[in-house]
């Protein structure tokens, strides 16, 4: 392994390390200033409740995907692995984490391909970032046989992290080249700093159909790039982005055009109804899922799945909805902060 290709891989490993090291508990998430209203005599049985959805031509037969975490070193390709018998026991889509490593050095490539190999019929997402070609990312769908492409938009994290690229300005093309080449659903992703509407604006004009807000509130690069800065002088953006439930908001205009995908600090069950509640078509994990499998191990992650999902229709019964299209028709409270960020953005929901 050659100098460039081995402090690559040690970045990866850095990320992972950051990312298990960060406190799990946010004590404030903006998914506590969301309420459901409460129904007391639902009209149907948990049997009957039916949460599978739809990214694009994509059937998901449940509303939940292991976003994208990492690859690009031994440990990290573990983890892949790992992560897709997971996601194969449990029928859902998985993410890989970006792909830039192996395109750049072939010999770190099994540590994506492994996903493939780990869940050979399942629906697996490639990854690449918003720099790369077209040709890139043609490299990147067929590396690992993907079933959807997601292109991750991550400038605040490339500004911290003291290697990180400075230019910016040929990212709309790129992706606007890619979305018209590519024969599969292209989701372009933030990856933790939340989306404005501005931002679905432009996504929408160059002709994205697939946008995951991904919020604040998971796993935080800001945190984890200043950790890597020499005399970690960046702190003070901890809390830069906009979380993933003011996100939803921001993205309500847009529900209609696009599949919008939640992900960024859904911890629990109700999280996640509450993210299709506000509008998204499924919902995305990824550092809840490192934790089980790394802390807890396979079986445990796949049983987690399981009752989360089940869990998840539980709450389907008491706010009376069978189906993510009655989820999205149901009401819901919000609380001052929420409110205030509504009328001041000009939001309406």
């Amino acid at each position: 392994m050659n100098r460039e290709t081995d402090l690559r891989s040690r970045r990866k490993d850095d990320h992972v390390r950051h990312a298990l090291d960060q406190d799990s508990i946010v004590t404030d998430s903006d998914f506590n200033h969301v309420h459901f209203v409460h129904q007391s005599i639902p009209s149907f049985n948990l049997d009957e409740v039916d949460l599978s959805t739809r990214i694009g031509p994509l059937k998901l037969t449940q509303p939940l995907y292991i976003n994208a975490m990492t690859g690009g070193s031994e440990w990290t390709r573990t983890i892949n692995g790992k992560l897709a018998e997971v996601a194969g026991a449990t029928g859902i889509p998985m993410a890989v984490g970006s792909m830039h490593a192996a395109l750049k050095h072939p010999e770190l490539a099994d540590s994506f391909t492994i996903v493939r190999n780990h869940n050979p019929n399942g629906l697996i997402f490639a990854n690449v970032g918003a720099d790369v070609s077209l040709e890139g990312a043609k490299r990147a769908i067929e590396l690992i046989g993907a079933d959807a492409l997601q292109i991750h938009i991550n400038a605040p994290q490339e500004l911290i992290m003291p290697e990180g690229d400075r230019n910016f300005s040929t990212w709309r093309g790129n992706i606007k080249n890619i979305v018209q080449h590519v024969s599969i659903p292209v989701i372009v992703k933030e990856v933790g700093f939340g989306m404005s509407r501005e931002t679905l604006q432009i996504l929408k004009d160059i002709g994205v159909q697939h946008a995951d807000v991904s919020g604040r509130g998971g796993t935080n690069f800001a945190s984890i790039e200043n950790a890597r800065r020499e005399n970690k002088d960046m702190d003070y953006l901890k809390n830069w982005g906009l979380s993933t439930a003011i996100s939803l908001l921001e993205a309500e205009s847009f529900v209609d055009d696009m599949s919008i995908l939640a992900s960024g600090g859904v911890k629990t069950p109700l999280d996640a109804m509450k993210c299709l509640a506000l509008g998204a078509k499924a919902v995305g994990m990824s550092r809840t899922m490192l934790e089980q499998v790394e802390y807890h191990g396979i079986e445990a992650a796949i049983e987690y799945i399981s009752q989360f999902h089940h869990q998840m229709r539980k709450i389907s019964v008491m706010i009376n909805a069978r189906n993510i299209e009655e989820i999205n028709r149901r009401s819901i409270v919000f609380s001052p902060e929420i409110l205030s960020w509504q009328k001041q953005r000009s939001l309406h929901s």
